[in-house]
């Protein structure tokens, strides 16, 4: 494995805070100079931007330019997407002002699927540890500045892991779950690569609801976050239930239906409507005394 280097001018709307901090991702760490290290696929990336630019340095197997491109969704116009967005309503108006440096990152779907399967019940410190755990006991290793790092896992890799040994890396209730994922993936019971070449958005959301330890939450989340990038999507959490009802339903929190929020959104949001959660969200996590 080589270095590489690759340097571009900052994309409109593209702020590594924004997007390393909105809970879409889990293995993305700050440095002291304000850089960000992260393991992505069989690659190892170090990304800082200032003054206009964003500099990166890589090793891995992967060509960094178009692995930059793809990962950081480098071809979709986003300024165009918040314009609209925009439009719709004061609330949105706000939320995209705030975290306008949001892209939504094309992840390895069968680590999203796995990080989010995790994710259930989980904080992002803990979810990170878990994430971190696994891979360091059956990734592979690459060596980056001085430093080991771990790739994650793959399904043959977690082949043979039994559930109590999920459970000692700290797994907890997710340690069955995982491992009869890991099974099925295995087994073809599910394809992936089936499933990012379908178009169909509801055929997708119910076969990966077929996995265990995929909820409507964590499917929607894999649907956005991953390779599959259905736009449409609105995952909802205990942050999205809570600002979608202090803005648009004003009910009791603890009474809100799920189906109708995702009525308003799609009434709303329309396609959009994955990004819209992720402004939303980020601005309400980030803003919890509003």
């Amino acid at each position: 494995m080589e270095e590489q280097t690759y340097t571009l001018k900052t994309p409109e709307c593209f702020n590594l805070k924004d997007i390393f901090t909105c809970g879409q991702c889990f293995r993305w760490q700050q440095n002291e100079d304000k850089s960000y290290t992260g393991i992505v696929k069989q690659n190892v990336i170090k990304i800082k931007q200032e003054n206009g630019t964003i500099k990166i340095k890589s090793i891995g197997k992967d060509n960094i330019q178009e692995l930059t491109t793809q990962y950081f969704d480098l071809e979709r116009d986003y300024k165009k997407i918040q314009n609209k967005l925009s439009q719709i309503d004061e609330n949105m108006k706000t939320s995209i002002k705030y975290g306008q440096g949001i892209r939504l990152l094309n992840q390895d779907l069968w680590e999203t699927l796995i990080s989010f399967i995790i994710s259930a019940n989980n904080n992002i410190p803990r979810i990170q540890k878990i994430i971190q755990r696994l891979s360091e006991n059956y990734g592979n290793p690459i060596k980056f500045e001085n430093k080991i790092y771990y790739t994650f896992p793959t399904p043959e890799q977690l082949k043979d892991v039994t559930i109590e040994t999920y459970r000692k890396l700290g797994l907890g209730f997710r340690d069955k779950r995982i491992y009869e994922t890991t099974q099925k993936i295995l087994k073809k019971e599910v394809d992936l690569q089936k499933l990012n070449q379908n178009q169909n958005t509801q055929e997708v959301r119910e076969i990966l609801l077929t996995l265990p330890g995929v909820g409507p939450k964590v499917a929607d989340c894999i649907l956005l976050f991953s390779t599959l990038k259905r736009l449409e999507v609105f995952p909802i959490d205990v942050w999205v239930n809570r600002v979608m009802n202090e803005l648009y339903i004003h009910g009791e929190e603890n009474k809100i239906n799920k189906k109708q929020i995702e009525q308003i959104a799609k009434q709303k949001f329309g396609k959009l409507a994955g990004l819209a959660q992720q402004y939303l969200f980020y601005w309400r996590r980030e803003n919890e005394g509003l």
